[in-house]
């Protein structure tokens, strides 16, 4: 009787030469023990044909074939030696081919497990079969790592006491050993396995594999090492080869193939020896026998050597990370990481950071955390509690999926009787203009057109202090400083009267500056006309050269100070004040003077245009004399900047509040800022930039005698914090409004550490930092390290530059912050974060922003910010001059909204247009306009909000036709600064009660947050008498995404995001929410529309866009994010923002308002539809992947070509889907693209 044929993937016929014998050893099965020899023949005819036919091979393995159950089955009954040789030979055969599918038919069919139990059958002869072990853990080796449950069937089969027992007896037998530390590398990646093997001494077994530098069994080495790096994973292992003293042995042995590898052609094994290091070397023991055993000298000095070749990269990476971890850890070089200025709160609540901070007792809040956590998994999985940061959350696990969360709540949720009160900030709802002469030029008094900051909740004043006016050592016929008691002409004095006693001097009050600008200005006691002098004395006001001709207006134009003191002042004593006027030829150096003292205090040079009015400072000497005239020369940048003036901005100075009481002006605040007309691109960065400032960072231990260790500034030493020196170390000072500076401490002769002072009544949040360098060389490169940051990665390492701000430069007429610094790179450091400051989560450290910088000019005085720096005094001094700028078509009105902790106020403004006329018509549109709510700088370091804020503002009190429509299509509510106090005082995040306001919005306290508390009441009367905002938009600054974008609310995206169950009803929803932004998407060149989310996340059910949204019912809630680092898409992309683009920003969201005024006019909703198409498109991605595409990524940035341990891998399938998304968005047209920009249509 024939048999049935079966085909195969060829379509032979089963009949054929293999399958037959197949067949003919399938009936041998169930008496294969006796038919041994025929066993033996039909085996080795297999072996045959499929060694020299491939197809018999395929024939096997084909699909529908029963050939290889039958190798199995034979292999399992089987007892004679020869017969499972040949069939092990055979499915070597079988499975060397294949790309691992064979392997995986083979594993399916149960082979993992026969091949087990042969193992054990053999191992019980005596002595077991050579080569039926190797052939055995051969043919493990090959399969163990395509089965994952190798590990626990070896384990519970008994195999791996087996092929440990094998490798102690076959030491010396390289050939049967090689495969067995093969099987054992498989075996060993199980951890239960790896602990298994660890009890019963194959760490040790290991050691004694590893051998010095040799030519012979380097496979067998690399394979050694593999598996004892496996082990090593298991804590308890490293441990137990710390106590074994193995780490000077690992150490001496890559020193030895370091050295002899000339030619590195074994740099798996070096690499192999690095491993088993970098394993042990996860525990604290570990650590100390590492540095015990100078580790850190023997992989410093191996990988210096390997730095010129780049294919050894792998080598000096690895070396740098086992190097860091064992990085001695140091606390920070403070008494403690509280803030260095001290905020006594009304009350102290019980719970929340401020409390906690109160409760720490002296000398707790520091303690470096000593435990055996992994660090190198907590460099890849470390995020921080800010901004899209979800506390070691994935992302859809903070996605909102409570659909009672989801939905607006009716009601203000406070009486009416409460919110009443807050009716006065609302004149215009109920103003009739009866006392409005609309015929004349100028209103006449009308208590809604009140002067700044007018208001029955008025702030209560201190006392004017002393302030320290920035000034410039250089005489100009265009500006002289004129003091009573001085020689109306003053001559050049000779060098001889640098030593002479000052003459007394009258006090100078700050209630007597006054400006007096050239304009028909000719007394000749101000003015020298002398032409030697001019050539001489005034190298300051020379025309510009070729490269500053962009400025060449502005450094002609010069502004003259005149300081005179009030009639009947009695003169100072000389030890009571004095002007210290350094006496250089002003025409070979350009000495910036250091800034002067107002108000009856000595002005001492300390911190290179900061001073300190402490007499513990010591002198100077010869800089401390007088002179007998001072110039204050300073350009005129009223000219190019309309809403700044210098004098103006010292007044507003005088009422601000701050907690350390500063009495100095930063130069850049006075001078103002020129955004540069040329473009300043992302800095590419420098290949293994981070790696040379590491290795930098450990030559401090191994080089400790090369290190200076001087402290030159210290905010910690209230009386002085400018430490004195002999001139070697550049000065620090950051003693004014908004800086932030703690420490500086001099490493090396160009190198300083830089330590930042948290936010006060909090022991973290380092980000921001503004501060003045002085004293520095030109030609020498200096390196700053800012020691303190605390994100696990910033955009410094994408490209992003710290802002230099230059008085020299701004004296020659380029007034500007411009982005500098070279070899930026942002990195886990050896400082350790205590607990406390870390939210409870142990073994963090904090991160070094280090940058690189060349000074252009000799005795230059600096400053250094986070970003371009923009303080309340600056805020009170813009809307001071738009109140000037005020036609009379436009309604504004400035209010105090509250006093904040501080004692300053919160500014609120509403713009409008001023109605037509009296009559009941006009009167009725204008207060039926709706009203959009803006407010901004909730976070004092995201200073770009304001400067956002700042182009909204110019824009909405501007002449153009499409303000004037914008104005009388909407009243503006804003409140352009909410946490004044924490701009101020230099904070980053925090107002004073050290807590972030933007998380305070859902139960804001009166007395702890009272910029929230009434701004949320104005809100809630709104609701209240049913005048919501159509718009709420809280301007905020992104540290870790490029380009500008939006958040907002959005109930069928958070549920498409986040999976869960709802009814159609629960999904219905208005999709005008996305309406403003795609506007944005497609007016404003850095808006970026792929960046946006519409998720509500648990995280912020307490922020502004999302209590706005639930609680007052505004559709339109959003936050809108500022890059501060540049763009990556658009008109601007490869370039970094700045106040320009910002600005521009700020303008172009008042003419989307514009535009979505008109859209909503419409009875046409095509839009809408184009809307919705956009979701569903979106949401067919959401669908067909695991990766939302509207939820901000945390780490939207590539991968760098050279390794970094610190930040998480970026996702590039979310990048992918975001840039699809933002493809998909511009592929629907709509109405939005119709409305022209100059349109000005009203409704």
């Amino acid at each position: 009787m024939n048999r049935p044929k079966m085909a195969t993937e060829k379509g032979v016929p089963s009949n054929s030469r293999v399958m037959m014998l197949l067949g003919q050893l399938e009936r041998m099965n169930g008496d294969i023990v006796r038919q041994a020899e025929t066993a033996r023949q039909v085996t080795a005819k297999i072996l045959h044909l499929i060694q020299t036919q491939e197809k018999s091979g395929k024939e096997v393995m084909s699909k529908g074939s029963s050939g290889m159950e039958v190798i199995l089955a034979s292999l399992e009954s089987t007892r004679d030696v020869q017969t499972i040789l040949n069939i092990l030979s055979i499915l070597t055969e079988l499975l060397t081919v294949g790309r691992g599918r064979r392997v995986g038919v083979f594993v399916s069919k149960g082979g993992t497990g026969i091949l087990f139990h042969t193992l054990l059958s053999a191992s019980k002869e005596m002595p077991p079969s050579e080569e039926l072990m190797l052939q055995l853990h051969s043919l493990l080796a090959k399969v163990g790592p395509k089965d994952r449950k190798f590990g626990v069937a070896a384990r519970l089969s008994g195999a791996l006491n087996v092929t440990v027992n094998l490798i102690k007896q076959n030491l010396q037998n390289p050939k049967l050993l090689l495969p067995c530390l093969q099987v054992l590398r498989v075996y060993s990646t199980n951890s239960v396995n790896a602990i298994s093997l660890g009890k019963n001494g194959v760490v040790e077994l290991l050691f004694k594999v590893l051998a010095p530098y040799s030519k012979k069994n380097t496979s067998l080495l690399k394979v050694a090492l593999d598996a004892l790096g496996a082990l090593l994973k298991s804590k308890t292992n490293a441990r137990r080869a710390a106590d074994g003293g193995y780490v000077p042995i690992l150490l001496a042995l890559y020193a030895d193939w370091h050295r002899n590898d000339a030619r590195h052609r074994h740099m798996l094994i070096r690499k192999g020896l690095l491993v088993c290091l970098r394993n042990i070397t996860n525990i604290k023991l570990g650590r100390k026998a590492f540095v015990e055993a100078d580790g850190m000298r023997v992989l410093y000095n191996s990988s210096t050597e390997c730095l010129p070749v780049r294919t050894l990269d792998p080598l000096v990476n690895t070396s740098s990370l086992i190097m860091r971890k064992c990085f001695p850890k140091n606390r920070l070089p403070l008494p403690t990481i509280k803030s260095a200025f001290v905020f006594q709160l009304p009350h102290v609540p019980g719970t929340g950071p401020a409390g906690r901070t109160y409760s720490q007792g002296p000398g707790v809040d520091d303690v470096v955390d000593e435990s055996d956590d992994n660090d190198e998994a907590d460099t890849e999985n470390d995020t921080e509690n800010e901004e899209d940061e979800k506390d070691q959350q994935s992302p859809n696990d903070d996605i909102e999926t409570d659909l009672n969360k989801l939905h607006p709540r009716k009601g203000p949720g406070r009486p009416y009787e409460e919110l009443r009160v807050y009716e006065r900030f609302f004149v215009e709802l109920s103003e009739d203009f009866q006392g409005f002469n609309f015929e004349s030029s100028k209103s006449s008094s009308n208590t809604s057109l009140s002067s700044p900051f007018s208001s029955s909740v008025a702030p209560v004043r201190s006392p004017p202090r002393p302030i320290i006016v920035p000034t410039a050592q250089a005489f100009s016929p265009k500006h002289t400083l004129s003091l009573p008691g001085l020689p109306k002409d003053p001559q050049l004095p000779p060098p001889a009267s640098a030593s002479s006693p000052p003459a007394p001097l009258t006090p100078l009050q700050l209630d007597n500056i006054h400006v007096s600008k050239d304009q028909e200005k000719t007394e000749d006691s101000h003015i020298p006309t002398t032409d030697r002098r001019d050539r001489t004395l005034s190298p300051l006001g020379r025309p510009p050269t070729e490269a500053q001709t962009i400025e060449k207006d502005l450094a002609h134009v010069l502004e003259r100070v005149s300081l005179d003191a009030l009639d009947g002042v009695l003169p100072l004593d000389a030890d009571e004040a004095h002007i210290g006027v350094k006496q250089d030829d002003v025409s070979v150096t350009r000495q910036i003077q250091s800034p002067l003292l107002l108000g009856g205090l000595s002005a001492r040079r300390s911190g290179g245009g900061g001073s300190n009015w402490s007499s513990d400072c010591g002198s100077e000497g010869p800089e401390d004399e007088a002179a007998e005239g001072a110039v204050l020369e300073v350009p005129d940048t009223a000219l190019l900047l309309p809403l700044h003036d210098p004098d103006l901005y010292v007044e507003m100075v005088k009422g601000t509040l701050s907690v350390p009481q500063y009495a100095e002006v930063a130069y850049p605040d006075y001078f103002g800022h020129v955004a540069p007309t040329f473009r300043e691109p992302l800095l590419e960065r420098v290949y293994g930039v981070q790696r040379a400032k590491i290795f930098q960072d450990i030559e401090r231990l191994i080089h400790p005698n090369d290190i200076l260790d001087k402290v030159v500034y210290d905010l910690d030493i209230p009386s002085c914090p400018v430490i004195e020196d002999d001139g070697e170390s550049l000065k620090f000072n950051s003693q004014f409004e908004s800086g932030n500076l703690r420490k500086a401490v001099q490493v090396r002769k160009f190198e300083y550490d830089l330590v930042l002072n948290s936010d006060i009544n909090s022991n973290h949040y380092h980000q921001w930092f503004y501060f003045e360098v002085s004293g520095m060389k030109v030609g020498t490169t200096y390196r700053f390290n800012i020691i303190n940051c605390e994100k696990s990665n910033s955009q410094f390492n994408y490209g992003m530059q710290a802002l230099m701000y230059s008085v020299q430069e701004a004296i020659s007429g380029s007034p500007r912050w411009v982005r500098t610094g070279t070899d930026i790179c942002y990195y886990k450091n050896h400082f350790a974060r205590s607990s406390i400051a870390a939210g409870g989560l142990k073994g963090k450290s904090y991160y070094t922003l280090t940058f690189s910088i060349n000074f252009k000019h000799k005795d230059d005085v600096c400053y250094f910010a986070y970003h371009y720096p923009y303080t309340y005094s600056t805020l009170k001094m813009h809307l001071s001059k738009l109140e000037a700028l005020r036609t009379p078509q436009i309604y504004l009105r400035q209010d105090v909204l509250c006093e904040t902790l501080g004692g300053n106020g919160c500014p609120l403004l509403t713009i409008t247009a001023m109605p037509e006329s009296n009559s009941n018509d006009h009167i009725c549109q204008f207060r039926n306009r709706p009203l959009i709510f803006l407010s901004a700088r909730v976070h004092p370091g995201e200073t770009n909000a304001s400067w956002v804020m700042k182009g909204t503002l110019e824009f909405l009190m501007g002449s153009s036709p499409l303000a004037n429509s914008l104005r009388e299509s909407y009243i503006f509510k804003i409140v352009p600064m909410l946490n004044p106090d924490g701009v101020i005082n230099g904070n980053h995040r925090c107002s004073l009660s050290g807590e972030d306001l933007n998380r305070q919005w859902q139960s804001p306290n009166l007395e702890l947050h009272p910029t929230i508390y009434h701004t949320k009441s104005l809100l809630q009367y709104l609701a209240h008498i049913q005048r919501a905002p159509l718009v709420f938009c809280d301007y905020h600054g992104h540290s870790r995404k490029k380009n500008v974008f939006m958040y907002g609310c959005s109930v069928k995206e958070t549920v498409w995001q986040s999976n869960i169950s709802a009814t159609s009803s629960d999904l219905q929803e208005d999709l005008a929410y996305r309406a403003l932004p795609k506007i944005l998407s497609q007016i404003a060149p850095a808006f970026s529309m792929a960046s946006c989310s519409f998720v509500v996340e648990r995280s912020k059910e307490s922020t502004a866009r999302v209590v706005v949204w639930r609680e007052i019912g505004v559709q339109r809630s959003y936050t809108m994010e500022s890059t501060l680092c540049g763009c990556d898409q658009g008109k601007y992309k490869g370039l970094q923002i700045g106040t320009r683009e910002l600005e521009e920003m700020g303008a172009q969201f008042c003419v989307a308002l514009l535009r979505l005024k008109r859209l909503t006019g419409l009875r046409n909703h095509q839009h809408l539809l184009d809307l919705e198409s956009d979701i569903i498109g979106s949401q067919a991605k959401v669908v067909s992947s695991s990766c939302p595409t509207t939820y901000v990524l945390d780490e939207d940035e590539p991968s760098f070509l050279e390794a970094i341990d610190y930040s998480a891998e970026s996702n590039d399938e979310d990048l992918e889907a975001e840039n699809e998304r933002a493809a998909e968005v511009r592929e629907h047209p709509d109405l939005l693209e119709q409305l022209s920009d100059s349109d000005n249509h009203r409704e």
